[in-house]
């Protein structure tokens, strides 16, 4: 067991909700991001952060925005990564990034410097389970926990060759579509949920279109956890850090609570 999945095997032990804030490389600016790390992690459990590149396909507006805002200050995806280094946070961080960056540096070299970094697990996001092994090997061979998505749309079978990769947690897709707000969380989020429990005793966290501490709750009603992405992004840069703290802090209490 690697040093994330222990980490969040123990907090679920204790009956914790995990809440997994993202925040993106170099946002709201490469001096601000290190403060905006430490303020999104005070609440956390995991903390993800997004490394800047130019073609996220799984991204909405805000953080496709955010992540051409970082690349035009000079923050790539290897600069995100010293940048998150600079952090002093209690969460272990876990890097979100495409497969692209990784196959330009080798699989190999990326991971050296992720876990050089201070990170803890990995999510890639459009690399079929069929193609990650050697990737998912040179994540484990740095101790990062490796973290696959599972698709409302999935079949059966599928979940469960997709799940039994999983090391760290298993990031459950609420909804079809990119990364953004929504009014309301998906209904079938509870479904893709049921369908990883099924095939895993690995934590099972949800993401996409949860923004507030609302929906937070709705979601960990079957969920061991949730990531909150494009809403924290956004009130990073529209209103800084204190009140993304406020903020999280207020889903923290929500998700402690019920409601």
């Amino acid at each position: 067991m690697n040093g994330l999945t222990a980490h969040l095997e123990e907090r679920r032990a204790g009956g914790r909700k995990l809440l997994v804030p993202y925040v993106m490389g170099g946002i709201p600016d490469r001096g601000s991001f290190p403060e905006a790390m430490v303020a999104a992690a005070e609440h956390a459990d995991a903390l993800e952060v997004g490394l800047p590149f130019s073609d996220p396909l799984m991204d909405g507006p805000v953080i496709a925005d955010a992540g051409e805002r970082a690349m035009a200050s000079g923050t790539g995806p290897l600069d995100a990564l010293e940048l998150a280094a600079q952090a002093e946070v209690g969460a272990p961080k876990i890097a979100m990034t495409y497969y692209n960056p990784i196959h330009r540096i080798g699989e190999v070299e990326f991971c050296e410097r992720a876990a050089a970094a201070g990170f803890a697990g990995l999510i890639v996001p459009d690399i079929p389970v069929e193609e990650s092994e050697s990737l998912r090997k040179a994540a484990g061979d740095h101790a990062l926990a490796w973290i696959p998505l599972v698709a409302p749309t999935s079949s059966a079978r599928r979940v469960a060759d997709i799940v039994a990769t999983a090391t760290g947690f298993v990031y459950a897709v609420s909804t079809l579509g990119v990364t953004g707000a929504r009014e309301s969380l998906s209904e079938r989020a509870a479904r893709v949920v049921a369908a990883c429990r099924e095939a895993t005793d690995a934590p099972v966290v949800v993401g996409i279109g949860v923004s507030n501490a609302a929906q937070a709750v709705e979601a960990t009603r079957s969920a061991d956890g949730v990531v909150i992405g494009s809403a924290l992004v956004d009130l990073v840069l529209r209103s800084g850090s204190d009140a993304a703290r406020e903020f999280l802090a207020g889903v923290r209490s929500a998700l402690d609570t019920g409601g």
